[in-house]
């Protein structure tokens, strides 16, 4: 998958990462946008958002990826955050359960305001902290499994599978929009909006897979 400039592209998928506030969720943004890390990151104020462009198969898909905090004080922000959004990365920290036992909890905030049809991931954030771990893998797995929910353990220090994670997403929706165009191309019916941003992939099920490499 590679990188394009941000004017050239086929497409544009609005991605939201969500989850508590520290779990590292703007450094996952610029490891992906920038391949920058920062040890001394401050909290996230309202919302930003950084763009990448990147190609899948012929297409060039522009990711348009939000980065909200994770308190309650913004939570005012809600329905403008996930509105339009085709996909989300649910992220909590490793080396703290509490991050991970309120998932359930941002997980029905996001089915709430976003459409039926997001692609998620659950990421677990940290890997490298191996010592300092209080989620089992496959105890994070199992939930995603339940919930249809994609699931990657990453480290946005050191960079491991930050870049697979959003790939994964990334072609997810992919798949799903060139899914709806073949569905719409075979009934003769004409989509005006399919490379619009915001525009939901379509009809499907939330697929399962656990990635753990």
């Amino acid at each position: 998958m590679g990188n394009r400039t941000d004017e050239d592209y086929n497409f544009v998928f609005k991605v939201v990462l969500i989850g508590e506030s520290g779990v590292g969720k703007t450094n996952l943004l610029s490891r992906f946008t920038r391949n920058e890390f920062s040890h001394d990151s401050r909290t996230t104020i309202g919302v930003e958002f950084s763009t990448r462009t990147v190609m899948l198969g012929t297409s060039a898909v522009k990711a348009q990826i939000w980065d909200t905090a994770g308190l309650e004080r913004y939570r005012a922000i809600t329905s403008a955050y996930y509105r339009g959004a085709v996909g989300a990365l649910l992220v909590f920290d490793l080396t703290k359960h509490q991050t991970y036992a309120v998932v359930e909890r941002w997980l029905k905030e996001l089915y709430d305001h976003a459409e039926a049809t997001i692609v998620v991931m659950l990421v677990g954030n940290k890997s490298d902290l191996i010592h300092a771990r209080e989620v089992p893998t496959e105890e994070a797995c199992m939930f995603a499994e339940n919930n249809g929910l994609l699931f990657l353990e990453t480290s946005a220090l050191d960079s491991t599978n930050v870049e697979l994670a959003f790939e994964t997403v990334l072609k997810e929706i992919f798949a799903k929009v060139s899914n709806q165009r073949q569905q719409r191309a075979r009934t003769g019916a004409i989509a005006l909006d399919d490379a619009q941003a915001g525009q939901n992939p379509g009809p499907g099920e939330r697929g399962t897979c656990c990635i753990n490499l």
